[in-house]
């Protein structure tokens, strides 16, 4: 996302404001806030069960 400049973000918020209507955007904003926090969730218990793996092995040595 860090090649993305204003004028494209624009665009693609015009386009959204196009297909899913102003009344949409806030359910759709709020869905995606909720999928990407879960997606960090996951991933953060992953990385932690992984660690705790590494660790509890390291301890075994």
């Amino acid at each position: 996302m860090g090649n993305l400049g204003f004028t494209e973000i624009l665009l693609i918020g015009v386009a959204l404001l196009i297909f899913f209507g102003p009344s949409r955007l806030p359910e759709l904003g709020k869905s995606l806030g909720k999928g990407i926090h879960e997606f960090k969730r996951a991933t953060r218990e992953l990385t932690d069960s992984v660690k705790e793996s590494v660790d509890s092995m390291e301890d075994k040595k």
